[in-house]
């Protein structure tokens, strides 16, 4: 039986269960995730308990929660826009790619195999129950869930088999809004054809549209929007404008692929990371970006390093292949000559197993080839095994050279997603772990070479720690004999989060919204956010 045909009954209990309310877009990198977050801020906000929902993520982004599982990055800042503590209930099916064509499967936080599309397809039916499960407990647990779907609804050739877009709105009887982006053009085609594919119980879930990247002046869009519900049934909930300047982490690596705002302009740290084929968790370099003495750009080539302060290899899902990529594509060479040149490197997970000796795999657990010669800047090597780190981690600094001169003692926290084990000399390690997943630990971290310049850790999150990012750029300041500008941005994702949601709130129907979930506009406890004033959420 297809997976979607079984979904009327809808849950037990359902009167029981959270309000929830659906976001799916037109196709991807439409606005799902940011939308998804911005309401679960905004019912936070209002006092109610929120939690994000999605079914199944195909992503290299992903995030340790509390208790050890890996789920979506995407799902984790939403929680935290909500927040609420990331569970593996949100996020209950993992994709991370590994090849064109398969993945690593991760069910409820941990690894379940590896599968292409076709063999994937032929696993859904066996996870839907893990899917509705998870929802079913989330509901249970909170007043409001966020459910974001993935892709689009309307690509029909998967809905037999699909479990995350129209299979969980029929499921969990869910009110949908359907965002679509204007800034790739044909956005009344894409709402109204969206909506033609559907079958008709699907179309009926539909009570909204929102349109994404606005540009211009609305009131040449708004005879459109009045043709568009004229035609569909279906009424416009609001159109967001084209923004820069929130910053919210984004799960599509097509972002990295756009140069602006990565350049400060007169910026006088030059930082470059190299755009792995693979590239993971490229979150890491958020707090880099807005630093106002910092312009950071992403590499895929030898050309320009030259002038740069750092170079940083990210993580990635696939070490030796892209390793053999880093080798190919001349980067290899050029970081090595780089180094010798006296200038600094940093390598996280991926990026810092790359920069050692060797990498073994005599048991194919990541790759086909049975060892690979690392960079050789740092004296280590990694040997893979069947076992996953996925924990959360808190620690200090232990080394004071080079990079981290004046760091020793400083607190840090972060959280670790790799395979393998790293082989370090006593002496040369970086972080002394104090907890791992909220437990007391005894531990070490990474590896600092000799001189100090040559810094890697399986750490994400390094450049969040915020004294010790500033402590790094110093140092990088007075190697060029300069010093950094003393204003810095706030790295408050709590503040991000308050911006996005008062930006959603200013431009999309929240009297429509809350009567969609079904819910009153009710002030929140301290008084602040969507609720506090309900005469003007409704004017």
């Amino acid at each position: 039986m297809a997976v979607s045909s079984s979904l009327s009954d809808g849950a037990t209990g359902m009167s029981e269960l959270a309000k929830t309310i659906m976001v799916q877009g037109t196709g991807s990198h439409v606005g799902k995730s940011v939308l998804t977050a911005a309401l679960c801020r905004v019912f936070a906000r209002a006092g109610y308990k929120t939690a994000p929902f999605k079914a199944q993520n195909m992503a290299l982004n992903s995030f340790a929660t509390p208790d050890g599982g890996e789920i979506g990055r995407s799902t984790a800042v939403q929680a935290e826009a909500a927040g609420v503590e990331p569970t593996v209930d949100m996020n209950p099916v993992l994709l991370k790619p590994e090849t064109e064509r398969s993945s690593q499967v991760v069910v409820l936080g941990r690894p379940d195999g590896h599968a292409d599309s076709k063999g994937y397809f032929g696993r859904t039916g066996k996870l839907w129950p893990i899917v509705t499960g998870a929802l079913d407990r989330l509901r249970s647990e909170y007043d409001v869930v966020v459910i974001e779907g993935a892709g689009s609804p309307a690509e029909i050739n998967l809905r037999e088999r699909e479990i995350v877009n129209m299979a969980v709105a029929l499921y969990a009887r869910s009110p949908v809004l359907l965002i679509a982006d204007i800034d790739r053009g044909g956005v009344f085609a894409s709402l109204a054809g969206t909506l033609l594919l559907l079958e008709p119980e699907e179309a009926e879930l539909i009570e909204a549209f929102v349109i994404n990247k606005f540009r211009g002046d609305q009131a040449i869009l708004d005879p459109g929007l009045v043709m568009l519900e004229e035609r569909t049934g279906v009424p416009t909930a609001g159109v967001l404008p084209y923004y820069t300047d929130i910053h919210i982490p984004e799960e599509d690596a097509l972002y990295l692929d756009t140069p602006a705002g990565y350049d400060a302009g007169g910026a006088m740290l030059d930082i470059a990371i190299v755009r792995l084929p693979h590239i993971a968790n490229f979150d890491d370099f958020d707090p880099l970006r807005r630093e106002p003495s910092v312009s950071l750009r992403y590499v895929t080539g030898p050309a320009g390093l030259d002038s740069a302060d750092l170079i940083v290899i990210p993580g990635t899902k696939t070490t030796a292949s892209d390793l053999a990529w880093l080798k190919e594509s001349g980067l290899g060479d050029a970081i090595v000559r780089f180094r010798k040149d006296g200038k600094a490197v940093i390598g996280i997970c991926g990026g810092y197993q790359m920069l050692g000796e060797r990498i073994s795999d005599p048991d194919g657990h990541e790759s086909s080839e049975a060892e690979a010669r690392g960079l050789g800047l740092l004296p280590v090597s990694t040997e893979f095994s069947p076992d996953k780190s996925t924990e959360q981690v808190r620690g200090v600094v232990t080394a004071d050279r080079g990079l981290l001169s004046g760091a020793a003692g400083m607190p840090v926290n972060g959280y670790e997603i790799h395979m393998g084990h790293t082989r370090v000399a006593p002496g040369q390690e970086v972080i002394e772990f104090s907890e791992r997943s909220r437990k007391p630990a005894v531990g070490f971290d990474g590896c600092l070479d000799e001189d100090g310049l040559t810094l890697g850790t399986y750490m994400h999150g390094l450049f969040h720690n915020d004294e010790l990012r500033r402590s790094m750029l110093s140092h990088l300041a007075s190697r060029r004999g300069i010093e950094l500008e003393a204003d810095r941005f706030a790295n408050s994702l709590d503040t991000e989060f308050d911006r996005l949601a008062d930006f959603v709130t200013e431009h999309l129907d929240m009297k429509l919204l809350f009567d969609i979930v079904g819910l009153p506009l009710s002030p929140s406890p301290d008084g602040k956010g969507p609720g506090a004033c309900p005469e003007a959420l409704e004017a």
